[in-house]
């Protein structure tokens, strides 16, 4: 049975691992690198993430800087993070594109925050589905005769206290993020 709980946590951690990913890819004012994450250059004809043909760093808290490889792969990486759709204008200077960060205005703020509690949202309703899959599987062993009424409800208890646990750290993660957006 403990290998069903370790098996309950571990995706309740991909669930959580899925919400910081997706927070990490919000932007919030300040330069990160994995805000080019989603970013596709057509390269050598087909599409590659834009960090397999450039280096992205951050060296100011509201500048990227990419550093291509390729020369002749410049004008392709401009083009592809200017269609992006991410708000960015680069400036081209030899192999280097600098991105500076405009400054987000209240309302994309509440865009942000708003798409944040949708993503908290989202990760809430994966933890739910993994402590209804554990739930389920110790009512059938129950019902099987493999477990206990004293062990179903004490081993209940851990998954919603492993549940309680996982919700709480989202609703962290998310306040985090909002002080962070909101933070002028």
């Amino acid at each position: 049975m403990s290998g069903e709980y370790d098996d309950l946590k571990r995706r309740m951690d991909g669930a959580i691992a899925a919400f910081k990913h997706d927070l990490a890819s919000l932007r919030t004012g300040r330069a990160s690198s994995n805000l080019l994450d989603a970013v596709q250059v057509q390269a050598y004809g087909t599409a590659m993430p834009i960090n397999q043909v450039a280096n992205v760093t951050v060296p100011e808290p509201r500048m990227i800087s990419v550093s291509v490889w390729d020369k002749s792969m410049v004008s392709a990486v401009d083009r592809a993070i200017r269609e992006a759709n991410l708000g960015f204008n680069p400036i081209v200077d030899g192999t280097n594109l600098r991105i500076p960060l405009p400054e987000l205005n209240e309302q994309r703020r509440k865009e942000l925050v708003k798409i944040s509690h949708g993503y908290a949202e989202n990760a809430r309703v994966a933890v739910r589905h993994v402590r209804r899959d554990g739930m389920d599987f110790l009512k059938k062993a129950e019902k099987d005769g493999t477990l206990s009424e004293d062990d179903h409800r004490k081993r209940s208890d851990q998954v919603q206290k492993l549940t309680d646990e996982m919700i709480s750290t989202i609703d962290h993660l998310l306040s985090d993020k909002e002080a962070e957006i909101m933070q002028v």
